[in-house]
């Protein structure tokens, strides 16, 4: 299992390292575009920052399988912290990608909006395109105020840190210095370009986060698989210890057994 999993991680590795960089640079490019000065009040539904947050939705990236030491736990853990921090005012839902966050919710009775179970370990937009259209109807129909991405990010092999990142309302990004007094040009104008790539580049974040926790999920149960092995290993070898000091007892016993019955018996005939 350790071999499988780490033949899995690396081709999750070298899909979620491939792709960051455009993920990143497109939503840097989205939210700079949305802070352009002169824009009209709203530019698109899903920049729109409603006045009062009641009810937030959270889009829950989790394994289908186990075996992947605290993976699942570190990042259910984040959910129920951010719940409890917002448990008084605001009403939470989940958006489950996972058997393990699906089984979650229900066992602790959190409420659901959609679940998915059975992703391709290779996900592609496709597979994401179902739960973006979701958060994105939840949002622009004012079920939800707030989508946030619940997920694990992967760093290296060792190291896989929980995160929880506002996906929408997004936030219109701070303009750079040196270009604070420079106005850019749009065609057609920012309104339609929004209007065109913004729902585009909303799931293109889905898709990341779904392709840093597939990356995590590997390594976590390569490690696991990893500490297991060396755990079994050391176990093997202390019961073997342990049944060679027993099978060398039991020798050792009847060596004594025999030779006090040889003594025994040359004793009697010697007293004949």
């Amino acid at each position: 299992m350790e071999m499988v999993a780490a033949s899995r991680m690396r081709r999750a590795q070298q899909a979620t390292l491939a792709s960051r960089a455009y993920a990143e640079k497109a939503w840097e490019v989205l939210t700079f575009l949305a802070s352009q000065p002169g824009r009209g009040n709203l530019m698109h539904p899903l920049l729109e920052e409603r006045a009062e947050v009641q009810n937030i939705a959270l889009i829950l990236f989790t394994s289908d399988r186990g075996l992947c030491g605290a993976y699942n736990i570190n990042v259910i853990r984040a959910v129920l912290t951010f719940m409890q921090q917002h448990a008084s005012r605001k009403s939470i839902k989940l958006i489950t990608v996972g058997r393990r966050g699906r089984d979650f919710a229900v066992r602790y009775g959190k409420e659901m909006i959609a679940e998915f179970i059975g992703l391709s370990e290779r996900p592609t937009l496709l597979n994401v395109a179902p739960i973006s259209k979701i958060a994105i109807e939840e949002f622009t129909q004012g079920k939800v105020d707030e989508v946030y991405l619940v997920y694990t990010n992967f760093v290296n092999t060792l190291v896989q840190r929980p995160t929880l990142r506002r996906l929408l309302p997004i936030r219109p990004g701070v303009m750079p210095t040196e270009g604070a007094h420079a106005l850019y040009i749009f065609e057609p104008d920012p309104e339609t370009i929004l209007g065109s790539v913004l729902p585009r580049f909303t799931e293109l974040q889905i898709y990341q986060a779904l392709l840093e926790s597939v990356a995590s999920e590997h390594s976590a149960r390569m490690v696991a698989m990893r500490s297991a092995t060396e755990n079994a290993r050391e176990l093997i070898g202390d019961l073997t210890l342990a049944m060679n000091k027993a099978r060398q007892a039991g020798i050792t016993k009847e060596m004594l057994d025999i030779s006090g019955g040889a003594e025994a018996l040359r004793q009697a005939l010697a007293a004949k």
